[in-house]
């Protein structure tokens, strides 16, 4: 059997890769002597992907939260439900919509391959009626009122509203309730039909297990399965101006504490793979830096009781959008803003020191080195930035190959306090 070797010198992983006649990929990563076992069955379709269309017909345009309602829908099957199946093997299944991909994946420690079967099952095998899909309204439509009560959903989906104009990122997941009232059983078979084609997905499956046997089970998975044309999806995203929608977003909810994001609008946009990659890669390391636990900043804020330590910072890196997000609860969440802006003025002036820079930067390897023990972790990050045209064995190379000069640069463009939101939830 032929197929493609993905080697990771510096984490020592191989991961091997075949792509079935139907546009398949699917991804093995030997974890010898580990006792659980994992696969996901993933699509490149999230809540962003609204107007599309498939084969060259005219484009089309599909409700807010249709790619999480499908996720909920494919679980049912004629006979049951595809949890019940995987549950009588000992294995525990579940499934996310994020804004670019829907996953289904299981863990497992026995009966691997007859899991594997299941899964594949039920993601390649819709069943959809008038009267489940009904059913379904007021189940998703109960999940997103729960969701509307949630402090952290909704600081953080306000952060986004302010930072967003056009691009559907700005809006929730699950999409509204009218959203979901408005879904028919045809627009979801018509995502499906165009998301759910294998030439559109990834199967990514790890453990102590044998490569032929692995590769051998998932060709004869879809052996009896009709190979459909390949699908050639075209998508459409409103084009999103560089300024931000509003600088402040502020709500009232039952906290004890006011809860924030903060951040910064991305607009170094459009970039795939390895640039793609860097970017992410400098600007994680140049946030650690500046409001990792061991910065000046977070002892000053912490010393002087205005944040604790879920204060946390992150780099959002996606082709067609980005953003930084500083997050955490503080008695007052503008105080922690203005630290924050007369922080970065200065450190724009003085540059970031070589000692520390250095320092963030082993303790970062040292970080992404150990994820790897994880094989879930490993598996979804493989297949988040595999979507993006990049290799997620060589984050650490990239990682490692990153400059003092390449982290000042970023220090200068990315921190534009005009591009700056502030989301708070008030008592």
């Amino acid at each position: 059997m032929t197929y493609d070797q993905i080697n990771g010198e510096l984490v020592k992983e191989i991961i091997y890769r075949k792509k079935l006649d139907n546009g398949l990929e699917v991804f093995f990563l030997p974890k010898e002597g580990y006792a659980k076992q994992y696969a996901s069955f993933s699509t490149k379709f999230g809540s962003n992907d609204l107007k599309f269309s498939k084969n060259g017909q005219d484009m089309v345009e599909v409700s807010e939260g249709i790619a999480h309602f499908l996720e909920h829908k494919l679980f049912e099957e004629p006979e049951g439900n595809a949890f019940d199946r995987f549950a009588a093997l000992g294995a525990n299944v579940n499934a996310f919509t994020n804004f670019n991909i829907t996953a289904y994946y299981f863990t497992s420690t026995d009966y691997f391959y007859e899991n594997l079967q299941h899964l594949i099952d039920f993601v390649q095998n819709p069943y959809f009626t008038d009267e489940n899909v009904e059913k379904e309204k007021g189940i998703i439509g109960q999940e997103i009122k729960m969701y509307q009560d949630n402090p952290q959903w909704k600081v953080f989906f306000n952060f986004l509203k302010g930072m967003y104009r056009e691009h559907p990122v700005k809006n929730d997941i699950a999409g509204t309730v009218e959203s979901i009232t408005a879904t028919t059983k045809e627009d979801l078979y018509s995502c499906y039909e165009t998301f759910y084609h294998p030439s559109n997905m990834v199967l990514f499956i790890a453990g102590d297990l044998d490569k032929e046997k692995v590769f051998e089970a998932v060709e004869e998975s879809f052996h009896s399965k009709e190979v459909k044309e390949i699908v050639k999806i075209q998508k459409s995203m409103p084009i999103e101006p560089p300024e931000i929608s509003e600088a402040l977003v502020e709500e009232k909810l039952s906290v004890s504490t006011p809860l924030f994001n903060l951040g910064y609008k991305d607009t170094l946009v459009g970039m795939r793979g390895m640039e793609l990659l860097k970017k992410e890669v400098t600007m994680r390391l140049l946030l650690d830096i500046i409001f990792g636990k061991s910065s000046p900043l977070f002892e000053k804020l912490y010393d002087e009781g205005l944040v604790d330590p879920s204060f946390n910072a992150d780099f959002i890196s996606e082709v067609d959008y980005g953003h930084s997000i500083i997050s955490g609860q503080s008695t007052d969440p503008k105080l922690v803003k203005n630290y924050i802006n007369e922080h970065i003025s200065q450190l724009k002036e003085t540059g970031v020191q070589r000692d520390e820079f250095e320092r963030i930067k082993r303790k970062q390897i040292g970080d992404n080195l150990s994820f790897f023990n994880s094989i879930e972790y490993t598996g979804n990050s493989f297949v988040s930035y595999y979507f993006k045209d990049i290799n997620y064995l060589e984050y650490i190379e990239v990682l490692k190959s990153i400059t003092l000069e390449e982290v000042q640069s970023f220090l200068r463009k990315h921190f534009d306090e005009s591009k700056q939101v502030l989301s708070i939830i008030k008592p």
